[in-house]
């Protein structure tokens, strides 16, 4: 049923979605939010992984 996956159209679908649900005024700042997130979890599994060799 699913063989090919996500396929363009199923990208702009979502898209769409994700703008109807959130407006475009709040995107930036999500995508601001989810990125400083990113870098807190990748800085703290960095630091885990240091206290490990130790």
């Amino acid at each position: 049923m699913l063989r090919n996956g996500l396929e363009p159209w199923h990208l702009l679908i979502l898209a769409v979605v994700v703008v109807v649900l959130f407006g475009s005024k709040k995107l930036p700042d999500t995508a601001r939010a989810l990125g400083k997130s990113m870098r807190i979890l990748k800085s703290e599994a960095k630091a885990m992984k240091d206290d490990e060799a130790r």
